[in-house]
C-alpha cells in the first residue's frame, strides 16, 4: 500500500471502517496452492493467488485490485472461477477499482 499514490490511500483508509479484514487459513493456502498447481501463477507470484483465495475461501463476492497481471485479467478471472468450482467455492468477481467506484 506505500507505493500506493496518495489519492488511492486515502481512499483505501475511508473504505477500511466498511471492510472485515479475513484471515488467512488452511483452505485459503490449499486454494492458493491449487491456483498455483493450474498455473494461474506461478509460485514467485504467490501472494497474488493467496489474494484471491482468501476472498475466495472468505465467501467475498467481490475483488477490487490495482493488480492488472495477475489479478484482474480476463484470461485469470475464469481460471481462478474455474479452480474455485472445482474446489467447492463460489465465483468471484474481480475488478479493478475504476470499474466500481466513482471519484466524483
Amino acid at each position: 500500500m506505500s507505493y500506493a499514490p496518495e489519492k488511492v490511500r486515502k481512499l483505501f483508509e475511508e473504505m477500511r471502517k466498511y471492510s472485515v479484514i479475513a484471515d488467512i487459513t488452511e483452505d485459503s493456502l490449499k486454494l492458493r496452492e491449487s491456483y498455483i498447481n493450474a498455473n494461474i501463477v506461478t509460485s514467485k507470484y504467490s501472494n497474488d493467488a493467496l489474494h484471491v483465495a482468501i476472498a475466495s475461501s472468505s465467501n467475498c463476492s467481490i475483488i477490487l485490485s490495482w493488480n492488472f497481471k495477475h489479478i484482474v485479467h480476463y484470461e485469470k478471472i475464469a481460471l481462478y472461477n474455474a479452480i474455485n468450482l472445482i474446489n467447492g467455492y463460489q465465483q468471484i468477481f474481480i475488478y479493478s477499482p475504476n470499474e466500481v467506484i466513482n471519484y466524483d
